[in-house]
């Protein structure tokens, strides 16, 4: 069955390709180059073919000339294949350079690698229920179900600390190993990490084994955008990077489900923890079947860690494994040739910096804006909100663990549609409107918050009102758009170790918030907790306004330039 899309314009800019305007609808005929076809549908998937080229990460600029031609039906060709094409003819160059991307290509190299984000959602819906499970003397199935309020914190926030080890592992040592092997590792992890909780004989082994899936936690979410934005076409490697934030938010959705249906069951926190590991083995096999990134390999051989002439062979063999056996050997090569030089040319003029340069002139700017807003995500409550989610309707007038996590289910969904709201808006209407209104909605959900425990709390569906109005305000404003404004506003000679920092400042403050939500809780109340949190939303949003550019449209060298004046 022919299958055609028209893709939406991505979230991201910045690649380096040339981008034409079809002359008219209709596809001319090119030198040297077979149709793709799939399954005899080739009318159909010509619209779904993209170059190889595109493999690029987010490092290189759009051309003048592309920007002032660019449209929403994007396409894109190669500087060599432009300069071959040329030649055929004026007034049909636009349209018979154009190099489309086959749609079967696209999906498992995103779909793989994503699912590690999806295990990192599943773990904060799950833990929502089995906090409730692991604590209740009727369902605990444990003789140390009498936790303290230290050590519940403990077991909903150890994978965030085994999220931070994670880090600051990838720091270390993803450029050795590679995207491929990186995220193969993070689902051994995750395997390791749920059997382990889920078989814990005591409070110590199940501590163990949420460290483990932490560690999973920090080196998948380190190594799929990576995998992703070096092996997906230009054009949509924006929306494919933003989607990636879906499969996490529906990993929240699926946890909720799972502890809904385990919650009654007595013993029920371990299948809820433990399920994830046939999840993770598919993500393992999914990766151990995909090739290592093309681009990757070629940095290696620039790097002088492997030989020139060997990885460039093994680049064009996994590049032919991503494209397809329809893609000529001359594009391949074309592709090679020209990302080698790109990442030459990066390293000849714009060196790696050191930990240290990231504190100096734009690149300070950067990690102020960028590290604030993975900060302010974390300490303006998100992750109380979501990992005691279940606990805060109980309090609220749901008086049974199953229907605490009923609501959390409806929770999740709500969450997972105003996620892919602000996917589909956030070039439209842009990153600071988004922002504004989303952290502004924030402050009023738990000033709301707050005023239930004080002197609402007659009408539990104020509570139920105020976490949908946070989820949804969240998901429009720091959920995806954090994330993307840390991936385009720092410059090159930084950018892999501020968003390495950046990783590191979301997963400290997201654990330390978890597991000091409880004992302030205890200490505080719940009112003035949530009174707390309003207040540095506050805060945020003043800092929002005042520090954050509006990046839509921009190419990462315009921003960067904004960011030097």
């Amino acid at each position: 069955m022919a299958t055609s899309v028209c893709l939406p314009r991505p979230l991201a800019t910045g690649a380096r390709a040339s981008i034409s305007l079809p002359a008219r609808p209709r596809r001319l005929p090119r030198p040297r180059r077979r149709p793709h076809r799939l399954g005899g549908a080739a009318a159909g998937m010509d619209a779904l073919h993209v170059s190889s080229r595109d493999a690029e990460p987010l490092l290189h600029p759009v051309s003048a000339a592309a920007a002032a031609t660019a449209h929403r039906r994007l396409r894109v060709r190669t500087h060599a294949q432009g300069a071959d094409e040329s030649a055929t003819g004026a007034g049909g160059g636009a349209a018979s350079g154009a190099d489309d991307y086959s749609l079967a290509a696209v999906i498992l190299p995103f779909v793989f690698p994503a699912l590690g984000g999806l295990l990192f959602g599943y773990d904060i819906g799950a833990t929502s229920g089995a906090t409730i499970s692991v604590h209740s003397a009727e369902l605990s199935g444990t003789t140390w179900f009498n936790l303290s309020s230290l050590q519940l914190g403990l077991v909903a926030s150890g994978s965030l600390y085994g999220a931070l080890i994670g880090s600051i592992l990838a720091y270390r040592v993803a450029d050795f190993l590679g995207r491929r092997i990186e995220l193969m590792t993070a689902a051994a992890l995750y395997i390791s990490g749920a059997l382990t909780t889920g078989l814990a004989p005591n409070f110590v082994v199940l501590i163990i084994g949420r460290l483990l899936y932490g560690v999973g936690i920090g080196l998948a979410m380190h190594g799929a955008p990576l995998y992703i934005a070096e092996t997906c076409p230009s054009q949509i490697r924006g929306t494919l990077i933003s989607f990636k934030e879906l499969f996490i938010v529906g990993g929240i959705l699926f946890g909720y489900l799972v502890g809904s249906y385990e919650i009654d069951v007595v013993g029920g926190w371990r299948y809820m923890f433990g399920f994830s590991a046939p999840l993770a083995a598919i993500m393992a096999v999914g990766m151990w079947s995909l090739p290592p990134s093309p681009r990757w390999l070629l940095l290696r051989a620039v790097q002088g860690k492997s030989p020139m002439e060997d990885n460039k062979k093994k680049a064009m063999n996994a590049l032919r494994r991503l494209k397809g056996p329809s893609a000529s050997d001359k594009v391949l090569t074309d592709e090679i040739e020209n990302n080698l030089s790109s990442i030459k040319a990066a390293y000849a003029d714009q060196a790696e910096g050191s930990i240290f340069q990231v504190f100096e002139g734009a690149s300070l700017k950067a990690f102020t804006i960028g590290g604030g807003l993975v900060l302010f995500q974390q300490i303006t409550g998100q992750p109380s909100v979501l990992y005691y989610a279940t606990s805060i309707l109980q309090t609220a007038g749901f008086t049974t663990a199953s229907d605490a996590a009923k609501v959390s289910i409806l929770i999740g969904l709500f969450k997972f549609v105003m996620t892919g709201v602000a996917v589909l808006k956030v070039d439209d209407l842009g990153r600071r409107p988004l922002m504004i209104g989303g952290v502004s909605g924030i402050t009023v959900a738990l000033f709301l918050l707050a005023a239930y425990y004080k002197v609402l709390s007659g009408f539990p569906y104020v509570a139920v009102g105020a976490l949908l109005l946070y989820v949804g305000c969240y998901q429009l404003s720091f959920g995806p758009i954090s994330w993307l404004m840390v991936s385009e506003i720092f410059p090159l000679r930084t950018r892999g170790r501020g968003i390495s920092l950046a990783v590191l400042t979301n997963f400290g403050s997201n654990a330390l918030v978890t597991l000091a939500f409880s004992p302030l809780q205890g200490y505080l109340g719940p009112a003035n907790v949530f009174l707390l949190f309003a207040a540095i939303s506050l805060l945020a949003l003043l800092f929002v306004i005042l520090n954050v550019p509006e990046t839509k449209g921009l190419s990462l060298e315009e921003i960067e330039s904004i960011l030097k004046k």
